[in-house]
Parts: structure tokens; C-alpha cells; sequence
């Protein structure tokens, strides 16, 4: 019994030494900056890495989320929103979809000729001269108004853009009061302190605490985005009145912005690479959500990227800024990637589709 007792002893020191070390060495991997958090009595890794599955697996029923997308009255946002729009209706019918309702939030303060095509709710823009031609200040600001007038059905909103495509069904991808959101490289709070810091004082944490996001694309609960929306437009308009701000984040400081004031109200956010993608830079949409076709893509006949440069081939949003672009576009050529051939074929597919697509 003597000798059985101390073997027991070893191989429970043993075991606890084993364990102790897989621990460390999770924490280690996941836990980069951040530590874990503990939630509901569990563990789970903090939201600025991707939960684990056993985190994720808790969620046993569907939580559908409406989808809001912000948009102008130009002719160059319409088509672009026709594409997204007809895209969506495909993805939310399929399984594994948790895709509610759609409205198209118009900020243009007056009706256009697609609110019988796509459901639109229309919003003022800022007062004249407060967006100080950086048209994108009006995204908070719709937000703020949409917020207070609609009533929406379900729990989550996904904050999207009318340049987005969706590849897949979408699942609902937030976790409780963790909203999820797609982490962009060029967004660096960290590396950018001295002047996040005019935004979010010492007093709140260390800046590691602002996630490298944007706000679309973003789950997140309804209550949740009520709070942080006016917060996230009284911060854009301080950002663009500061000149170092103003010239430090030029065209993503609306999306600094966001961040910062998701920080401020101590909500942080489920970082999702899958999110989405962005064509040329990525190059599949395997096992990706959403397709951003912000860049334009630009490629000799050989297949060649030739980014800076107008390609022999190309395809740029920017080129049909007075309408939509023709239908049946032609595929670049051979050695392209595939997830700029996917983006092609999916604007050909919508436009063969939506009647009267030369509308402008």
C-alpha cells in the first residue's frame, strides 16, 4: 500500500506538472498581450484573438443579426449597393445563414429611385461643412439616427458597406458582449499612442485596449452599438478638427475612430481574419465571409500584378464613379488569382440578374 500510495503521489505531481505546462504554453500562444478572461465560469482566451471552439460551440440556437449598410445617393454607391444587396437575398437563404433583415441606411436626407428595390430608411447628413469633404463622417452620424427611428427585430447588426460581396452564408460570428470585427493591417493604436491618446486618456487603460479595427465589417449587439454610435461621431469630429489627427489617419480615421470609442465604453472586440477579405492582396476566398473589393486590381496579360500602374486588364470600382459597369465583364487572364476571377464573375452574375441594371 506504502509503495502504491507514493506512485499515486508521483503520477499526480507528474500529472499537475503536465498540465500546469500546457497551460502556460496555451497562454503563451493565445494570449499574446492580453491575458484570458473568465466568463460564466470558464475559461476563455480574450477577444482580441479568436475564441476557441469550445467557447464558440456554446452558442446552441440561432441569433440572427439584420444587416445595416450605410450608403450615399451617388450613382457610383447604388451600384455597388444593388450588387451587395442582390448577394445577400442569395447567401441568407442557404444553411448555416443567420442573416435577418436588411436596411440599406440612405444618408442622403431625401428618397432615390431604389427604395422599392432595396429596403431603405433615409437619414439627414451632417450639417454643410461639418464633414469637411471627408464624406465618410457621415456614417456615425447615420447611425446615431438610424438607431433611434427603427425597430429592429433582431438582437445583433452587422455594420457593412456597399462594397462588400458575400461569398458564403454568414453565421452570427459575435459571442454575447463580444462583437466580432474584421482586424485590418493599416489600423495601429499601438503604434499611433501619442495621438490616441488626445482621445483616450491614461486614465482608461493602456492603449493595447483600442482594437485595430474598423467599424465594418462588425457584429454586435443592438444595445451595444446605441452607446457606443454617438460616442463613435462626437470622436470623428474631434479627430478631423485636430490637424495631427486629421493627417495622421487621413482616410481611416473614421474607422480610428470607431475603435477608439468601443475602448471607451470597455467593449472589445472578437478579431476574425475569416471575416473578409480584399482582392488583390488576398488571394482565395476559401473558408472567407465577405469579399471587399475596396483596392483596385490591375494585371498584365501575363497575369502579373501591376498595382500602381494601370493594367492591360483591370478591375477598379473607381472606373464607374457615373453608373454601373456593363454586364459580362471579361475574366482576367490566366494566372490571376482566384479571388479576383470570383470577384468578376459574382459582379457579372448580379448584373445579369438585376433588372434594369444600367439605372443610374
Amino acid at each position: 500500500m506504502g509503495r502504491a500510495s507514493t506512485l499515486l503521489i508521483i503520477f499526480l505531481v507528474l500529472g499537475s506538472s503536465f498540465a500546469t505546462y500546457n497551460l502556460v504554453t496555451m497562454l503563451r500562444h493565445y494570449g499574446s498581450s492580453e491575458g484570458v478572461t473568465v466568463a460564466d465560469g470558464g475559461l476563455f482566451f480574450d477577444p482580441i484573438t479568436e475564441m476557441p471552439d469550445h467557447v464558440k460551440n456554446r452558442k446552441t440556437s440561432k441569433a440572427p443579426f439584420h444587416v445595416a449598410l450605410t450608403a450615399t445617393d451617388a450613382p457610383y454607391n447604388k451600384w455597388q449597393c444593388r450588387v451587395m444587396y442582390y448577394w445577400y437575398k442569395q447567401q441568407k437563404k442557404l444553411p448555416g445563414s443567420e442573416m435577418g433583415g436588411f436596411t440599406r441606411i440612405l444618408h442622403s436626407g431625401k428618397s432615390d429611385n431604389l427604395m422599392d428595390e432595396i429596403p431603405t430608411v433615409v437619414v439627414d447628413p451632417l450639417a454643410e461643412g461639418m464633414d469637411r469633404g471627408y464624406i465618410v463622417l457621415n456614417r456615425p452620424w447615420a447611425f446615431v439616427q438610424w438607431l433611434e427611428k427603427a425597430k429592429i427585430e433582431e438582437e445583433y447588426v452587422l455594420m457593412a458597406e456597399p462594397d462588400h460581396i458575400f461569398l458564403r452564408p454568414l453565421p452570427n460570428l459575435a459571442y454575447q458582449g463580444h462583437p466580432a470585427a474584421f482586424p485590418f493591417f493599416y489600423i495601429k493604436p499601438d503604434q499611433n499612442e501619442k495621438i490616441i491618446r488626445k482621445f483616450y486618456p491614461e486614465e482608461y487603460g493602456p492603449v493595447t485596449n483600442v482594437d485595430p479595427i474598423g467599424n465594418s465589417p462588425v457584429i454586435i449587439r443592438k444595445d451595444l452599438i446605441a452607446k457606443i454610435a454617438p460616442t463613435w461621431m462626437n470622436i470623428s469630429l474631434k479627430m478631423k478638427e485636430d490637424p495631427e489627427t486629421d493627417k495622421a489617419f487621413g482616410w481611416v480615421l473614421e474607422m480610428y475612430a470607431y475603435a477608439v470609442a468601443s475602448a471607451l465604453h470597455g467593449v472589445r472586440h472578437i478579431l476574425r481574419k475569416d471575416f473578409m477579405l480584399q482582392p488583390p492582396w488576398d488571394l482565395e476566398t476559401n473558408k472567407k465571409y465577405i469579399l471587399h473589393y475596396t483596392y483596385g486590381c490591375d494585371y498584365n496579360m501575363k497575369g502579373e500584378l501591376t498595382y500602381g500602374k494601370i493594367g492591360e486588364w483591370r478591375f477598379d470600382k473607381r472606373s464607374h464613379l457615373r453608373g454601373p459597369p456593363p454586364k459580362n465583364l471579361p475574366l482576367p487572364p490566366p494566372g490571376v488569382p482566384e479571388s479576383v476571377v470570383t470577384l468578376v464573375k459574382m459582379v457579372n452574375e448580379a448584373s445579369a440578374n438585376i433588372p434594369n441594371w444600367n439605372t443610374t
